[in-house]
């Protein structure tokens, strides 16, 4: 893992399925392309849902882990 700052943080912690997912497809066209958003959540089933949309939309996580109680996601715009 790089120590690259990220371009973007979201801070989506308490937040349930799907919102985590929601508020990185929303906030990603926020970077640019090749940038990064750096997602924080709580909800266990961002682990599946943010990774799955990734695919779906063509960009890709670079980091996916848990951290203690907290899930911390590295998303990298590609398009």
């Amino acid at each position: 893992m790089s120590d690259t700052k990220p371009d973007l943080e979201l801070d989506l912690r308490g937040l349930l399925c799907p919102m985590p997912m929601v508020k990185v497809s929303q906030n990603i066209s926020k970077v640019p392309v090749g940038g990064t958003v750096r997602a924080v959540a709580t909800d266990a089933g961002s682990m599946a849902d943010i990774p799955a949309w990734a695919k779906s939309t063509g960009n890709e996580v670079v980091q996916a882990e848990k951290v203690g109680s907290e899930y911390v996601f590295l998303v990298k715009r590609v398009k």
